[in-house]
């Protein structure tokens, strides 16, 4: 769901108790029936946008998640699927001059993680182009493609956030596991598959069907986010940080085959990896997810750089297919990412009216 925050109340609380109710949180039968949300981690979700007072920005988008089973939204952290939308909402609700055609750069400043998106979307006829023959693996069907930079700034937050490219995190699970704590895009913390006991070729339907193995993962994501200073205590992070920091695994590239069927050859990628998502695992991958992935492929002795060599561009084979994504980095006293992109496609399915019950 997108909102123009002017249609919401202006009150946090207020209109944190609206969101949930529209998008049907909490549900503990898990599927939103009474809402909006469609009972999964990547449509239980809400986006505010609105025109930008910031110099040099033309809108600003403030990302939250809803869990499906608790009364909160979690503001921590950003989603990169949905910011391939922010715009084309935007020129949908006037908020933004139109072009009549070609390719149109926006500049968005993202407002939970204090950082700049570049959309660069297409549009045909003074309108944005919402058709077309870009495929992107986990959709269904053709669209027309939209681009997003994450940009990188020379003020923005140090890439690795313990001072190192790979960290030990003690947990109380188990023996200690090996991580790249990264912040590109979101924070991220990113681990071979061999510490969850996986290969990374697994389905989303595998993952979430042993709970036992979820557990253990969000066990390691929270202790992780203590190191990464989300909360003192790994309770804390699972009861308050559902969206950030995301947890995902990688392995070397592998034959597999996607949940819909489909074949991937290794040597079409070079790596495969899957995300976890608000305690479940990804049906394909997260958009702040390939921005971490990328990020730490372009940089010495990461989890990922390990697997593929530090490289500029890295195709990631997902559980829904692959994905093509380039980071641009530089060492000047430290590791930074210039920019990280990534394409996804967008359009409006409805626009309406929630009621919402008072």
């Amino acid at each position: 769901m997108f909102f123009d925050p002017a249609d919401l109340p202006a009150d946090p609380l207020a209109r944190d108790r609206l969101l949930l109710r529209a998008i049907g949180s909490p549900d503990p039968y898990g599927q939103q029936i009474d809402g909006m949300g469609g009972g999964s981690s990547s449509t239980s979700k809400a986006a505010l946008v609105s025109r930008s007072a910031r110099p040099g920005y033309d809108l600003d988008y403030y990302s939250a998640a809803l869990p499906i089973d608790a009364a909160f939204v979690d503001w921590s952290g950003n989603c990169g699927n949905l910011a391939a939308a922010v715009a084309p909402f935007a020129f949908h609700r006037g908020m933004l001059e139109v072009p009549r055609d070609g390719i149109a750069p926006i500049r968005i400043w993202q407002v939970n993680t204090a950082r700049l998106i570049v959309a660069h979307v297409p549009f045909c006829g003074g309108q944005v182009q919402e058709y077309g023959d870009f495929i992107l693996d986990g959709v269904a069907l053709p669209a027309a493609e939209i681009r997003l930079d994450f940009e990188s700034g020379p003020d923005g937050p140090d890439l690795f956030p313990t001072g190192s490219p790979t960290s030990v995190i003690e947990w109380s699970g188990g023996v200690p596991f090996e991580a790249t704590l990264i912040d590109a895009g979101s924070p991220t913390i990113l681990v071979h598959a061999d510490a969850l006991g996986l290969t990374g070729v697994e389905t989303a339907a595998e993952v979430n069907a042993n709970p036992e193995l979820l557990a253990k993962a969000e066990q390691m994501r929270a202790h992780a986010a203590v190191r990464l200073g989300f909360a003192a205590t790994p309770e804390e992070v699972t009861a308050r940080y559902r969206q950030s920091p995301k947890l995902a695994y990688v392995n070397r590239a592998r034959n597999y085959v996607t949940a819909s069927g489909t074949h991937v050859d290794e040597a079409s990628i070079d790596l495969v990896a899957r995300t976890f998502s608000m305690g479940k695992l990804h049906h394909a991958m997260t958009g702040t997810g390939t921005v971490a992935i990328a990020a730490a492929a372009a940089v010495p002795n990461t989890i990922v750089s390990r697997i593929t060599g530090v490289r500029s561009m890295v195709r990631i084979g997902h559980a829904s297919g692959t994905v093509p994504v380039g980071a641009e980095s530089e060492n000047e006293g430290g590791w930074r990412i210039r920019r990280t992109s990534f394409s996804r496609s967008a359009r409006i399915l409805m626009d309406g009216t929630v009621f919402i019950p008072v």
